[in-house]
Order: C-alpha cells, then sequence, then structure tokens
C-alpha cells in the first residue's frame, strides 16, 4: 500500500510548479520587508481576540466533562463555505477524554491527500508516542491544493476560504474530543506549508505555532495578533519551491520569509547558528517579544522532500541529519499559545 500511494503522491506533487504558476496573482506575496522591519500595511503584534463566538475553550490544565470516547482512525465531514469537507483524525491510544490533548494539523501538498502525507511525515506514528492528535484535512479540487495566497491551484484560483475551514475544523475538535486549546499547531508539505504560513499570519488567536516544510509564505499581508513562533525546514535544492525565491511565482525566498517573520515578532536582525550536523544547519533569530520564537533548518542539497521522512526521490534528496517531525514536535512543547 505504501508504494502505491508513495507513487500516487510523486506523479500529483510533479504539478506543482504549474498549478502554482497558474495562481501566482492570486494574493500574490510580494516582497517581505527587510530583517528587522515590520512590512508596510502590517499592525504591531498585541493581544490575542477572544474565542469565537459558541466556542468554550477548556481553560488550560483543567478537566473536560462530557466527551465522548472516540479512539482510533476517524473520518469527518464539514460543511465550510458552502464545501462539504473531509477531515482525517488520528486519536492515540494514551488519550484521555479528561485530560486537554495537543492538536497537530498536518497539511498535505498539492495533489496529495491526506493518507500520503500521514505516510510522508509519519505523524500518526509519533502522536501515538507523543499523545497528541492528530488531524490531517482534505484539500479541494481533482488535483487537491489549499488556497495559500500564491499558491495553489484550484484552490487559490478560486478563492476557496481554507482558513474558515481550518477554524471549523478546530470548533468541531473541540466538541468532540478534550482539545488544549493553547497547543493546536500546524505544519505541511509544500502547498501545506504554504497554508501553515497563512494560518499564523491569519489564524494566530487559535494556532500557537507552526512548522511549515517547503513552502514558503503566499499572502501579501500578514497581520498576526501576536508575536508567532514559526519553524521553517527547508532543502536548497528544492526544484519547486525554490530556497532563493521564485519571484515570477509570487514565491518570495526562504530566508526572506524567516527574516519577514523574525520582524513581526520584533526578534533580533540576524541569525544565529544554532546547530549543524551533516547536511542540515538550523539558525535563530534571537530576542522575538513574549517568548516567540522564529527557527530555520537548512538541508545542504535537500529537495522538495520531508528531512527525515519517507524519501521521494523523484522530487530531491530527503536529508536523514534531522528529522522534521520529531524537532517540530520538540519546538511545539515549547511554544503553547500565551
Amino acid at each position: 500500500m505504501t508504494t502505491t500511494k508513495t507513487m500516487a503522491w510523486l506523479g500529483a506533487a510533479a504539478l506543482l510548479a504549474v498549478a502554482c504558476g497558474s495562481s501566482s496573482n492570486d494574493g500574490g506575496a510580494g516582497t517581505p520587508a527587510p530583517a528587522g522591519t515590520r512590512p508596510s500595511g502590517e499592525t504591531p503584534p498585541g493581544p490575542a481576540p477572544t474565542s469565537p463566538p459558541g466556542t468554550t475553550p477548556t481553560p488550560p490544565g483543567a478537566p473536560c466533562t462530557g466527551k465522548g470516547a472516540l479512539a482510533g482512525d476517524l473520518d469527518w465531514k464539514l460543511t465550510a463555505g458552502g464545501l462539504e469537507r473531509a477531515v482525517h483524525v488520528h486519536v492515540p491510544k494514551g488519550y484521555d477524554r479528561a485530560k486537554p490533548t495537543p492538536v497537530v494539523l498536518n497539511f498535505h501538498g498539492l495533489g496529495s491527500n491526506a493518507g500520503e502525507q500521514i505516510i510522508l511525515s509519519g505523524m500518526n506514528d509519533k502522536s501515538e508516542k507523543e499523545t497528541f492528535i492528530a488531524v490531517h484535512p482534505e484539500g479541494t479540487g481533482v488535483s487537491q491544493s489549499w488556497n495559500a495566497g500564491a499558491c495553489c491551484g484550484t484552490a487559490a484560483s478560486s478563492a476557496v476560504d481554507d482558513v474558515g475551514f481550518v477554524g471549523k475544523i478546530i470548533d468541531e475538535l473541540a466538541s468532540k474530543l478534550c482539545v488544549d486549546s493553547h497547543r493546536v499547531f500546524a505544519t505541511g508539505m509544500s502547498n501545506g506549508g504554504f497554508i501553515s504560513h497563512r494560518l499564523a499570519c491569519e489564524l494566530s488567536d487559535r494556532i500557537a505555532a507552526v512548522a511549515p516544510v517547503a513552502g514558503v509564505l503566499g499572502v501579501a499581508t500578514c497581520n498576526p495578533t501576536r508575536p508567532m513562533s514559526v519553524f521553517q525546514f527547508h532543502g536548497t535544492l528544492d526544484g519547486l519551491v525554490p530556497y532563493a525565491g521564485n519571484p515570477s511565482m509570487g514565491f518570495p525566498s526562504v530566508l526572506q520569509t524567516l527574516s519577514a517573520w523574525a520582524g513581526r515578532s520584533g526578534c533580533s536582525v540576524t541569525p544565529r547558528e544554532t546547530s549543524k550536523k551533516g547536511e542540515v544547519t538550523c539558525v535563530t533569530f534571537d530576542g522575538c517579544k513574549a517568548g516567540a520564537e522564529v527557527n530555520l533548518c537548512t538541508a545542504q542539497g535537500g529537495g522538495h522532500t520531508w528531512p527525515g521522512g519517507l524519501p521521494v526521490p523523484s522530487l530531491g534528496h530527503t536529508t536523514t541529519d534531522i528529522v522534521a517531525t520529531d524537532a517540530m514536535w520538540d519546538f511545539f512543547v515549547k511554544h503553547p499559545l500565551p
């Protein structure tokens, strides 16, 4: 089964350059502000707004009551923006319906799907080890995609409200499971990385931290309500989302993306090297406000791949000098919602 899914993902992922190019004017990324400055038109980070009407988050550490005994792999259907959407929820064996539990939202790439993203990242296995709820939503369209501005596919060109969809997912999780509302995190591969960045901009009152893989910021306006913690993973030889950017597609470079996040969160202008192992060098922008953290791990020679994940040879080299799924979980643990 793994081989079949992998081959399907390989063929679909090759469509990224074409599909993103066709939607490069849909909320294009523009040019992020230089490091240490806030992009034009942005407002300073401020207090997080209150939760949406109709939701009552469980206070941190407070036990839940009245939650069902749900377990295992759950397939949910939600209606959002007039569309029926699918979400796959993995509840680990160690889940306690009275104990607030973290959530990791993990978004697939263009032309991929939730099942392939589970295999690529190993996120469900990680959820079993660490006892968090792993959530894998499905995008829209024949070649499934997410509307992350400059990327990608029909989701971007038809302006699907994927941010609103994610809000509905969080509401549904809170209604059915004992969710720690201060520990809802997002990650994703490629187009899934792009949507993770967008969620950090537009859903910063509900998403605690993000860890995009092989995806940059694809929206021109980014106004988080507070300093955001962001951890980026990217290969220098990514042929679909180039490390140096692609202005014709509206893709900023990886360093522009991370420098702009550092500016929004009040971090230092110049990143500091924090670790180096084989092909992978990691840096951090120090001194961020309110305990936020902006990190980047660069895989020298890495392709359009998930570090430490399932190798996809046609998309370039997959480094094993870091396991992105493990590293991002350690990062998430340190950065709950204030």
